[in-house]
């Protein structure tokens, strides 16, 4: 996901947590505040890249 598009669009994504077949949503999310090659703040939480998935809902 291109998250400078979802910063400047102010797309809402939402975080979730993906473990082989099982997956579940951690945050409803909102929109991108600030990101970095380590993590991305989204309403005022920061969320490491490595740990989570990411997807904008369209």
């Amino acid at each position: 996901m291109d998250f400078l598009a979802a910063a400047l669009t102010q797309g809402h994504v939402s975080v979730w947590h993906v473990m082989g077949d099982r997956e579940h949503i951690i945050d409803y999310g909102g929109s991108v505040e600030e990101y970095s090659p380590v993590s991305i703040k989204i309403m005022g939480k920061r969320y490491f890249r490595n740990t989570f998935e990411f997807r904008v809902q369209k």
